[in-house]
């Protein structure tokens, strides 16, 4: 009986016998220092390029032939990439079938490098580090960030604050098209392979605080600055408005020329409007600020053909203990103080005048800033402006009568319980 017959006979297999021999021959390998490494398939490895052609590129992994990356697997690496790849440069593989059916390792760059970032991004989350990187593109919902060869999305709630306050438009490109090429950094705060999620933040990687950030815009900010804001809320005292984190207050009187009760007749909350810096109290960290400045006056125009000196028509509106009003051309009102009415000492304006008498007035005062018209009754034959009233009468008559002596100008008087003075 041979060997063989001996060893079947004591229970032993072929199949026993080969791997008793595999395994005396990985022994004898090991103890003789020449042990090979053999890949796994999902394995990450580093390898070393040993050759690139049209259909394939051989890498080294340390196994006794190389590794080859070719058929989609190569297809799947960007041209640009591609481009960069030489002989003896060391990649990232992934090994996507030990032995083929070539006999062939077969290896992926592509995927190694995704695998690579994937567990780049679990590290991250789970040590909370800061990423710097550059906004690429965006959707409806927020921007887009590369991580490696991922690609992070930024909801709009985990945008910081300071850059939330400088969007704008109502479409997706209007809100985030000038922030691509911008740099960013964010955090990881989900990671999900299977679902290819991976959430960043950029709140989550910024220390600034709503407070923080108002006192930073309060401190560049300059009296006499043009910024864009947004309307926050409205008030019965006036509207605020946010310009790049901070709140400043449009009082009602300076969100337009005309008189409004509320600020809703003419704004609502999101709106987006310019206003003037019109003061900063950096103690109290207020802000003025000032729409109406901003805007044309239709006041100007309404006494655009008025000038001081000029002889005009107005008729009596309101008498008050102090002078009366008088309703001009171009439908202003002028003040015709109590000492303006009359060379005679009066105590009220009605013993002069009534509501409803129109008469022949003299301005003597335009008051652009505060929208107030002085006007003079008892000026209207005053030799003071003789030489005024007699080009006027030219003018309007077409020739050139002789003007008489120069005179002083006599200058306006104020009382104590003028409004105007």
């Amino acid at each position: 009986m041979d060997n063989q017959d001996t060893q079947l006979e004591q229970g032993a297999t072929p199949e026993n016998n080969q791997t008793a021999e595999n395994h005396n021959m990985e022994s004898l390998l090991e103890q003789e220092g020449l042990g090979i490494d053999f890949p796994a398939q999902g394995e990450i490895r580093t390898g070393m390029i040993a050759s690139i052609s049209a259909g394939q590129i051989l890498v080294s992994v340390g196994t006794k032939s190389e590794g080859v990356i070719t058929g989609k697997e190569l297809e799947a690496i960007p041209a640009e990439e591609l481009a960069t790849l030489q002989v003896g440069q060391e990649i990232p593989v992934y090994v996507v079938n030990p032995e083929d059916q070539g006999g062939n390792l077969v290896l992926s760059y592509v995927r190694a490098r995704e695998e690579v970032s994937w567990l780049d991004a679990e590290k991250m989350m789970t040590s909370a580090e800061t990423f710097h990187g550059n906004i690429i593109g965006y959707n409806k919902g927020g921007l887009i960030v590369p991580m490696g060869s991922l690609r992070g999305f930024v909801p709009a709630s985990q945008i910081s604050l300071s850059r939330r306050i400088s969007l704008s438009g109502d479409t997706p490109e209007q809100r985030w098209s000038k922030m691509v090429g911008q740099p960013i950094d964010v955090r990881v705060i989900e990671v999900d392979r299977e679902r290819r999620r991976l959430i960043l933040s950029e709140r989550a990687a910024s220390t600034e605080t709503r407070e923080t950030l108002k006192e930073r815009v309060i401190e560049e900010l300059k009296e006499g600055e043009i910024r864009t804001g947004r309307v926050t809320s409205l008030a019965d005292f006036g509207a605020f408005v946010n310009i790049s984190g901070a709140d400043g207050l449009v009082h009602l009187s300076e969100i337009s020329w005309e008189r409004i009760q509320h600020p809703n007749e003419v704004l609502k909350v999101g709106q987006e409007v310019k206003v003037k810096v019109i003061s900063i109290d950096r103690e109290k960290k207020r802000i003025g600020l000032s729409i109406r400045q901003l805007l044309e006056d239709p006041w100007a125009q309404q006494v655009a053909h008025l000038q001081v000196g000029q002889l005009v028509e107005g008729k009596i509106t309101r008498l008050t203990k102090f002078g009366a009003f008088a309703r001009l051309e171009g439908d202003v009102e002028g003040l015709i103080h109590i000492s303006e009415i009359s060379e005679k000492r009066i105590e009220h304006p009605k013993e002069v005048l009534h509501e409803g008498d129109t008469i022949t007035l003299r301005v003597i005062k335009i008051d652009a800033e505060n929208h107030r018209i002085g006007l003079s009754l008892r000026r209207v034959d005053s030799p003071a402006y003789a030489d005024m009233d007699w080009k006027a009468l030219a003018d309007e008559m077409g020739t050139t009568p002789t003007p008489p002596a120069p005179s002083t100008p006599e200058a306006p008087e104020a009382s104590n319980d003028d409004p105007q003075a």
